[in-house]
């Protein structure tokens, strides 16, 4: 009866946050329940395509909000890499790829630099050095908490 209740609550959407989600598949993986892969992935997919994935890292990111390109970048580097099947869980691979490939490092940079940044003024090197410091730490740190949550890799 729990697993119908929580296979619904997967299905609906009412389970839709990282810890959440979490918490279920850990609680799935003590029943040994391999039945529920499909809708854990289902469920995984639904969270990083719905913008629940950038609403929660935003949310650790408040002085510097995490960049929302460089979380589909690495949705386009997930989908087109051929190794991306060895996990169920498209959040962790998003966030790997997020490390693996530095792109915090690329946007952060792009990102500071943008004159919208400075209002409409060219920044100077230095300010952008510091803005892109500025997000680099903020962001990594997100990713790194978002990552935690997770004691292994979810591979196959």
């Amino acid at each position: 009866a729990e697993k119908e209740q929580m296979i619904q609550a997967l299905n609906t959407h009412r389970i839709n946050t990282l810890s959440e989600l979490r918490r279920t598949e850990k609680a799935f993986a003590k029943l040994g329940s391999s039945d529920v892969a499909a809708t854990m992935t289902a469920a995984w997919s639904y969270y990083v395509n719905s913008h629940g994935l950038l609403t929660e890292i935003r949310g650790l990111t408040k002085n510097y909000p995490f960049n929302s390109e460089c979380l589909e970048e690495a949705k386009r580097r997930v989908y087109s890499d051929p190794e991306s099947n060895r996990s169920w869980n498209l959040c962790w691979l998003v966030l790997n790829k997020i490390n693996q490939d530095q792109l915090i490092t690329c946007y952060a940079q792009y990102q500071a630099s943008q004159p919208t940044m400075w209002g409409g003024q060219t920044p100077s090197s230095a300010g952008v050095v510091q803005l892109t410091n500025a997000f680099v730490a903020e962001w990594h740190w997100a990713v790194q908490q978002m990552l935690g949550h997770w004691e292994q890799p979810p591979s196959r």
